[in-house]
């Protein structure tokens, strides 16, 4: 899901950590799915072991999804080339919104990952020349969410409401999460994505090998992996859900 370039020099290291979110998010799915048809239930929204597996991955996309627009401006690749992408990022998010309305209409996916970094994506583009500053921006986009909720909790600000309803909690600034099957608002997670895009700007200027460094050959799958992470990312959910499906019919006739 990342936005680095498909053609010009390739960063297997990169595609290689985005390829591991990829299998990370895969096994969390495949179990989030056996829960959801009965097979093997767990309480994926407040279980610790689970929410703090999500955090990690998603952290770790966006995180990637930073570096890749470093590498990406280092290329000197234009707004045109970035468009293209971000149109592609853009279109998958409308599909998953419709594919989750159509299995669970009460907790749609409406600002999802994909939604998420499609915003988020545009503002590192237009704030990629903070430089240093990136850090700094990073962090306090991580720190505003609890601070808003301890702001609104606390005083029970007539704000409340309004960053709550969905015009507006896409931002991150609420006091309690959304009914809704992804939820990856702005904040805090912008922050991630500057941090990577902070870090990949410094290791192409001062430690480029490092991004160079040659795969061993048991990583280069999860390169190739992270070459295609948006059609995998797209693919993978109904092939799955698929074939629980399949099984659960099989098991329902014995």
């Amino acid at each position: 899901m990342g936005a680095l370039a498909t053609s010009g020099l390739r960063y297997d290291a990169v595609d290689a950590l985005r390829g591991l979110a990829m299998v990370w998010m895969t096994v969390f799915h495949f179990c989030f799915d056996l829960s959801h048809f009965g097979f093997w239930p767990q309480n994926f929204r407040v279980d610790p072991f689970w929410t703090t597996q999500r955090t990690f991955i998603v952290s770790l996309f966006l995180f990637c999804a930073g570096l890749g627009q470093a590498i990406a401006l280092h290329q000197a690749q234009g707004w045109l080339r970035f468009g293209r992408r971000w149109m592609q990022i853009a279109g998958c998010a409308l599909l998953v919104t419709a594919g989750s309305f159509a299995m669970f209409p009460q907790s749609f996916i409406y600002f999802g990952v994909l939604h998420g970094m499609a915003v988020m994506l545009l503002i590192a583009r237009c704030t990629a020349g903070w430089g240093r500053w990136l850090w700094l921006a990073g962090l306090v986009a991580v720190a505003l969410p609890p601070l808003a909720q301890y702001l609104l909790v606390g005083s029970g600000a007539e704000l409340a409401p309004w960053l709550n309803g969905r015009a507006l909690n896409w931002l991150g600034l609420v006091s309690h999460k959304p009914f809704t099957e992804d939820y990856v608002p702005v904040l805090p997670w912008l922050g991630v994505m500057w941090w990577g895009l902070a870090l990949g700007q410094w290791m192409l200027v001062r430690r480029s090998a490092l991004l160079r460094w040659p795969l061993p050959g048991v990583c280069r799958p999860l390169a190739a992996l992270g070459r295609w992470s948006l059609s995998y990312y797209m693919l993978h959910q109904p092939v799955m859900i698929g074939g629980l499906m399949a099984v659960a019919w099989w098991v329902g006739r014995l």
